[in-house]
């Protein structure tokens, strides 16, 4: 069973990622902050984490920074509205695997989960 986090203050926003990401062996959990994710990650095991945009007191790539100091293996998604180059010039490093839009769709979950199973080693 895959295990994915969404780290974001809006679940409604979310919904159509949610139902991308949604399928046979899905858990969907969720969190509203990097505060929140630190906790979860500490006790329990998650496939990927997807930090939204905007949270509280930070953005959703600065979370990411702060959680692979913790634990670099990670896998992680985040929605940003920043350019391609700018997002590479933000996230270099990070091991993001994937730029998720501001509004990301079923779509987008639907290329997400195709990643991650490529990098998990389940397709």
């Amino acid at each position: 069973m895959l295990r994915i986090l969404l780290v974001s203050t809006d679940q409604n926003s979310l919904s159509d990622l949610k139902t991308g990401l949604e399928k046979n062996n899905t858990q969907i959990e969720w969190v509203k902050s990097c505060g929140n994710l630190f906790s979860r990650v500490k006790k329990e095991k998650f496939d990927l984490i997807i930090t939204d945009e905007k949270l509280p007191g930070m953005n959703g790539i600065e979370c990411i920074k702060k959680l692979i100091l913790f634990n670099p293996l990670l896998n992680c998604a985040t929605i940003s509205s920043l350019s391609r180059a700018d997002f590479h010039e933000a996230s270099e490093g990070l091991g993001i695997l994937m730029q998720l839009p501001e509004k990301p769709g079923k779509k987008d979950g639907i290329e997400l989960l195709y990643h991650l199973n490529i990098v998990l080693d389940t397709e």
